[in-house]
């Protein structure tokens, strides 16, 4: 693995890790608590980084299949999250099954990575330079923003449930 590719697996790999640390102890109705209608929820959360992280490593930096697309339509971007009542979600081990199973998937794929590859062009689903980042390497590292991002969310999440502050 080049020294590019290590820091880049590096990173997503920390942020993942702070992401498990916050989802370590939520069970039960903590996963599907909104504060508000249409809010996100950790599960949607946490199934929305396993499909992202997909898309933007294997897919658009790699060429490879798009997520799955059964699991991937109950995460859509920019839709309003539905309740448990509105929907029938995933459980919380299946999501956290395919966010395992992604992330090693992924962290295997950047570890592969030349620097040539990380270099080339990250196309979006629509074929036009995605507006936070143009190569692979850019794609990567916006997969760890993304994650943290997020992770933030169910930090707050957390704490509206009452649970210890983590650091």
């Amino acid at each position: 693995m080049g020294d590019r590719a290590a820091l880049l697996a590096d990173q997503v790999e920390v942020s993942r890790d702070w992401t498990l640390r916050l989802l370590a102890d939520v069970e039960g109705d903590d996963w599907l608590y909104q504060p508000f209608d249409g809010g996100h929820h950790i599960l949607w959360l946490a199934g929305h980084l396993a499909v992202a992280e997909h898309l933007l490593v294997i897919t658009r930096c790699l060429d490879g299949d798009p997520p799955d697309a059964e699991f991937a339509a109950h995460f859509g971007i920019g839709d309003l999250v539905k309740s448990a009542g509105e929907h029938d979600w995933p459980a919380p081990d299946v999501v956290r099954s395919k966010m395992d199973a992604t992330h090693g998937e992924v962290i295997a794929a950047i570890a592969g990575m030349s620097d040539e590859q990380l270099d080339k062009p990250a196309f979006g689903l629509n074929g036009a330079i995605h507006p936070h980042y143009k190569t692979a390497a850019g794609a990567i590292a916006h997969c760890a923003r993304h994650e943290g991002f997020h992770a933030g969310q169910i930090a707050m999440l957390r704490r509206l449930r009452g649970k210890a502050f983590l650091r």
